[in-house]
């Protein structure tokens, strides 16, 4: 059978929260079978599990996880999208304030600490979520949807058009989702704005801790401001694709089923998740085998220093 998997060590992390702008410090632990991920406000209780949590409040901007008395954790997608592209079913993570650190805006530095504490399998059936059926949902020209599918497939196509410029952003990737593929080419992606945002975003108390460090910032023209430019020429779709494995996985479990997605967001994917689980005939829990397809899929990396 494919197992459950936990870490072997605890990770110590200090990062400063994209929106907030406040200095965070995290730990991620190890836990027991069946456990789940399990996000913890160390600042005050109760905590909050992800597998069981009533609210998921979400903008364009980020994912928010809310328990029944308001408390809350945001901007938990990238960290989020390192656990599902591990395999990692059983993690609580402990932290000091309001969000996860923003890294370097994406999910490649938790993968880094992830693959260096190392990854447990715990003596325990791996449980995955299989789609039974499509499910689509709509906003204006926007839109998501999740489908049956022998694996884990994403398809997403970002269509950005710049305010009082010619500038067109259209990108498009697909990809069938293997661990070695994703931290290949999704996991080093970052989160991207726009200038003409920044002030906005600002004066709402939104992205404070926002800076070229953590992310990629586009002007007017369609210029990365970003001395370095861009890691590589599609970043702001894999992006999304990070976004949205991030996003897929606060049901707490793999999916087995094929995500597509147009000019989707976080709000938009959040609101496909709520309609999947609620309809109980779209989808229901599998194990799978040691050498399935699907399974195989999910190979531990090796840390290498």
């Amino acid at each position: 059978m494919f197992k459950q998997r936990t870490l072997k060590r605890i990770i110590k992390i200090y990062g400063i929260g994209l929106h907030t702008g406040k200095k965070t410090k995290m730990f991620l632990k190890p836990a027991i079978e069946n456990t789940g991920i399990i996000y913890r406000r160390i600042d005050m209780v109760p905590f909050i599990n992800l597998e069981e949590t009533s609210i998921t409040n979400s903008t364009e901007l980020n994912t928010c996880l809310t328990n029944k008395k308001g408390i809350y954790i945001f901007t938990i997608e990238h960290l989020n999208a390192a656990f599902s592209c591990l395999g990692i079913d059983n993690v609580i993570v402990e932290i000091d304030g309001l969000e996860i650190p923003i890294m370097d805006g994406s999910a490649m530095p938790f993968i880094k600490l992830l693959i260096k504490a190392g990854i447990q399998e715990l003596n325990t059936a791996k449980k995955f979520i299989l789609v039974k059926k499509k499910i689509r949902v709509e906003e204006k020209d926007k839109w998501a949807e999740i489908k049956p599918y022998k694996g884990f497939f994403v398809d997403f196509t970002v269509d950005f058009n710049i305010k009082d410029t010619n500038f067109l952003l259209k990108q498009r990737y697909q990809m069938i989702f293997s661990t070695k593929l994703f931290i290949k080419k999704i996991a080093c992606a970052r989160t991207f704005g726009f200038m003409y945002n920044v002030d906005l975003f600002k004066k709402k108390g939104l992205c404070l801790g926002g800076n070229l460090n953590c992310s990629i910032v586009i002007d007017k023209f369609g210029k990365v401001v970003n001395k370095r430019g861009l890691r590589f020429k599609n970043e702001y779709v894999c992006h999304k694709i990070l976004d949205t494995v991030g996003d897929l996985f606060t049901c707490g479990y793999n999916i087995v089923g094929a995500f597509s997605g147009f000019k989707s967001g976080h709000k938009l994917n959040n609101k496909l998740i709520k309609c999947f689980l609620t309809d109980q005939n779209s989808w229901e829990f599998i194990t799978l085998k040691k050498n399935d397809d699907v399974s195989l899929k999910f190979k531990i990396p090796i840390y290498k220093k």
